[in-house]
């Protein structure tokens, strides 16, 4: 019903946010609200799961973590809130890598996820869940975010840098770390 909400973070909570859009405030669950960032302007993917006593609206980073949550909400006895812990612990590629592995062991690592959950999982989903190659982040960009993130720096100011390194990845880490830095003190 609503692919995506692009407005302001109003309110982070521990298990969701509110964004703003329109004078309109949505209650938006979350694996992980800490992700956002208070105040500032951005994108949630969503999904509306709607049922007799409750509608709930489920938010995202991105597309790719929405796809999985989709995928993992499908497998037997498996709903939101444990597909939202396996979300909020780990990045969708290596979780998706465990399950196409049949890594049963790194999946019950998952708070909720035991030994039959975890083969549940692996049974519903082995092979039918692939990774994106759109939407897999380099390596270096990730480096670096995290970097800048260290030295305090905001996700709404690390996203309007990542087309300058994008640009430039040929470069070292080292130097494009300079580089990102140099253009944010620009800004």
């Amino acid at each position: 019903m609503y692919n995506y909400i692009k407005g302001k973070i109003s309110i982070i909570k521990g298990d969701y946010v509110v964004i703003e859009n329109n004078n309109i405030g949505y209650q938006i669950k979350t694996p992980n609200p800490f992700n956002f960032e208070l105040n500032s302007e951005t994108t949630i993917y969503t999904h509306l799961i709607v049922r007799e006593d409750v509608f709930e609206l489920y938010g995202f980073t991105s597309i790719s973590q929405r796809d999985l949550f989709l995928k993992l909400i499908s497998v037997k006895g498996l709903g939101p809130k444990g597909a939202c812990a396996i979300l909020a612990s780990d990045k969708v590629e290596s979780v998706i890598n465990a399950i196409n592995s049949g890594d049963s062991k790194y999946l019950q690592k998952f708070p909720g996820i035991g030994p039959k959950a975890s083969q549940q999982i692996i049974l519903d989903l082995h092979g039918k869940i692939n990774l994106d190659p759109a939407q897999i982040e380099n390596p270096k960009i990730k480096d670096i975010k995290e970097a800048l993130k260290s030295l305090g720096y905001g996700n709404s100011e690390i996203k309007s840098i990542v087309p300058v390194i994008e640009k430039n990845l040929d470069l070292e880490v080292s130097e494009l770390i300079k580089l990102a830095l140099k253009h944010l003190f620009k800004a």
